[in-house]
């Protein structure tokens, strides 16, 4: 008996998160299983990319002069089916850490949205998004991982039926691979099927043709491998060689999605730095995209080798682009702080982000409705750019869409808004919140549409901040409806009152007068309205600061201690308004202008400053309307 067949297994508890997926995936119903193949393909072909990349520093660890390699094993009479490379290899201790914990950025995300869908969902998730190697366990009812790390002199085996727990144990050499990793998937009754041939190389030409390391393929125990995949760069590739087939193959292996992508970005920079690029466009959102910590997905190359997939290739509001970066001006073992510093990468991530940014505004003017589902999906992404991107912030003003109040439910580029202004108008008014329907309900709008000026609807959270950076687009400012006086009249509008017919009566500027000393620190001011048509009241931020949205943001985020004190306008025109200002009890008038204040509140999506006393006001005056009409 060896030492090896002495040695006892080690039983691992799975961390929580694993156990969680593993439970989702082996209780529910899934269409697509395929998914597992290609993300067991894709962990194999990282490895062989990262063996050849510690290889630079430690030529010992691949002396052996064999090319990198994946082979896919099948047995039918056994039901198994193994895919081994002959990569970098796991260690104990990294196998631990690779197998029984997930340290996926976004993993607690993508299991809350798998927990929370229906189950005809599920698989449209699963295929969507994927979850790397415990996707095995939706077809196999016991996982092996063999395992020897290159320069190691021990092999490690790792096995679980997917229940909870995980046994880890030494092996000896001879029933390991020289390096790299075997994984050994015993398949269950009703996945039989993956352990024939024309199955599995199918799901491999179409999910996994184009990873950049050969895969060959055995059929059964004793028969030759068979080429399936050569390892071939694409990218390196004619794009003239290339059909879409192939292009959308590379996307979903390069980027883990099941989706097709909406554009791709194929180009060769030659000249002061030479690099090559394929880029893509999804054609949905990944689940991760609006996590804070979550960075681009691009992969650097240098001279075909895989470097990294954490280099800044493209600023963050382009994070939702994924692909390569291949480029033979870097040195192989450049360290990721030496990325960091390179002005080389540097002048790429530059060059990059311009051919993206020029796709963009040649698929806007030529595929409009391509544009607009990219929109749709990274809008409010791209807006981040406006706020954050000085330099290219003229190109993405001219990108971006909005809905708006003469939209009907389409979009506008600020270039057919400023079609559409009005004679006298200096300025692309919007107004900011939450959604369309509060949006359009919102007093301050009713002046600007009685002129038939337009107003863009902004309800993404960047839409409050990136026109505070935006000063003007060709030369109009941005200016919040909800922040300063109105100045409507110096627009040829089609209707609204003219100068004469908006002055207040003497009995409204008493009592506007009054409501300003009864409010007292309340607000800001009190004034006459020239924006208002048919409600009563609404409230305006001064001229000078945040406008109303942006004040409650900050305000929300702790970034504002003391909120500037609103300014209370007055329809004077409104029928309610006049009959109040035509009865002079003390008393009356000032629960008046409280309860006008606290009415202004809620139409700006606010409640009462004192629901108690807002109920007491309201009580009295319904008291006094039933002892007028008795």
């Amino acid at each position: 008996m060896t030492r090896f067949e002495e040695l006892q297994p080690e039983q691992h508890v799975f961390e929580a998160d694993v156990s969680r997926l593993l439970h989702m995936m082996v209780h529910s119903v899934y269409s697509d299983k395929d998914v597992f193949l290609r993300e067991l393909i894709s962990n194999a072909a990282d490895a062989c990319e990262k063996l050849r990349y510690e290889s630079i520093s430690k030529p010992q660890l691949s002396s052996d002069a064999a090319q990198p390699g994946i082979l896919v094993s099948l047995n039918e009479e056994s039901q198994t089916l193994v895919i081994e490379d002959n990569g970098i290899g796991m260690n104990r201790d990294e196998m631990i850490d690779a197998l029984g914990t997930i340290a996926r950025s976004g993993t607690k995300a993508f299991m809350e949205r798998l927990e929370a869908s229906k189950a005809g969902e599920k698989a449209e998730l699963i295929g969507q998004f994927g979850v790397g190697f415990y996707s095995s366990f939706m077809v196999a009812d016991r996982v092996d991982v063999i395992s020897r790390r290159a320069g190691d002199d021990e092999a490690w085996k790792w096995s679980s039926d997917g229940k909870g727990s995980y046994d880890i144990v030494a092996v000896d050499l001879g029933a390991a691979p020289a390096r790299g990793t075997r994984v050994v998937l015993h398949l269950m009754d009703d996945a039989k099927k993956y352990a024939s041939k024309w199955t599995v190389e199918k799901i491999i030409r179409d999910q996994s043709g184009h990873v950049p390391v050969p895969i060959r393929l055995v059929e059964k125990e004793g028969a030759e491998p068979s080429q399936v995949s050569d390892g071939a760069a694409l990218w390196l590739k004619q794009k003239s060689e290339i059909s879409k087939q192939d292009y959308d193959d590379f996307y979903r292996s390069v980027s883990g999605q099941y989706d097709e992508p909406l554009a791709n970005v194929h180009f060769r920079a030659e000249g002061r730095h030479e690099y090559t690029t394929l880029a893509f466009i999804p054609g949905s959102q990944p689940f991760d995209l609006f996590d804070p910590d979550r960075q681009g997905r691009m992969k650097l190359y240098v001279k075909r080798v895989f470097i990294t997939d954490e280099a800044e290739l493209l600023p963050r509001y382009l994070r939702f682009v994924r692909g390569i970066v291949d480029t033979p001006d870097l040195p192989l073992n450049i360290s990721r702080e030496m990325i960091q510093e390179s002005p080389v990468l540097a002048a790429i991530k530059k060059g990059v982000t311009s051919r993206i940014l020029s796709a963009l505004e040649k698929m806007a003017e030529g595929e409009a409705e391509t544009f607009s589902k990219v929109w749709d999906l990274f809008g409010p992404i791209l807006k981040e750019g406006i706020y954050d991107d000085f330099e290219r912030r003229s190109q993405l003003l001219k990108l971006a869409r909005f809905r708006s109040t003469v939209s009907d439910g389409a979009t506008r580029s600020l270039a057919d808004y400023l079609a559409g202004m009005r004679e006298g108008q200096s300025a692309i008014y919007y107004i900011s919140g939450s959604s369309l329907d509060q949006l359009r309900s919102s007093p301050q709008l009713e002046g600007f549409r009685a002129k038939g000026i337009e107003v863009l609807l902004l309800t993404d959270g960047v839409d409050s901040f990136w026109p505070t950076n935006a000063p003007d687009f060709e030369g109009k400012p941005f200016k919040s409806v909800t922040q300063g006086l109105a100045d409507l009249n110096a627009v040829t509008g089609e209707g609204g009152a003219d100068e004469g017919d908006r002055q207040a009566s003497p009995e409204v500027t008493a009592f506007i007068d009054f409501a300003r000393s009864a409010l007292g620190e309340e607000i800001g001011d009190v004034r006459v309205s020239d924006r208002l048509t048919e409600s009563a009241v609404c409230l305006v931020a001064s001229e000078h600061g945040p406008d109303r949205q942006l004040e409650k943001l900050l305000q929300g985020a702790g970034r504002l201690q003391t909120a500037s004190k609103p300014i209370l306008e007055i329809n004077a025109h409104n029928e309610r308004v006049k009959a109040i200002a035509s009865i002079y009890d003390l008393a009356f008038r000032e629960d008046a202008a409280w309860l006008l204040l606290d009415e202004a509140r809620i139409l700006d999506g606010d409640k009462p400053a004192n629901p108690r006393a807002f109920a007491d006001r309201q009580a009295r005056l319904f008291a006094l309307a039933i002892g007028h009409g008795k």
